[in-house]
């Protein structure tokens, strides 16, 4: 099983979120459909599934590797260079 190399590099405590919203999207006029963290830096954008991917986008940018999703109750995270829940 594929394990992430990222996880133990993350900061404690977690950055603070920089948005409540995924900007891009706000900016845009559109709506995400799900919210993700970066926990590098606190920015905050819509996942995969809503048009703008902005999450996939900050990490391309940024090369930060860990997001968790800023849904209540849920409390996964994702490591986009290892491609596994950490």
């Amino acid at each position: 099983m594929k394990q992430c190399t990222h996880a133990d590099a993350l900061p404690a405590p977690e950055p603070a979120p920089l948005s409540d919203t995924c900007p891009e999207c706000q900016a845009a006029g559109s709506h995400p459909v799900q919210l993700r963290l970066c926990l590098s830096c606190g920015y905050v954008g819509c996942c995969d599934t809503s048009p703008g991917r902005h999450s996939t986008e900050h990490y391309k940018e940024s090369g930060h590797p860990i997001m968790r999703t800023f849904e209540p109750g849920e409390n996964w995270r994702w490591c986009f260079v290892d491609h596994v829940l950490v």
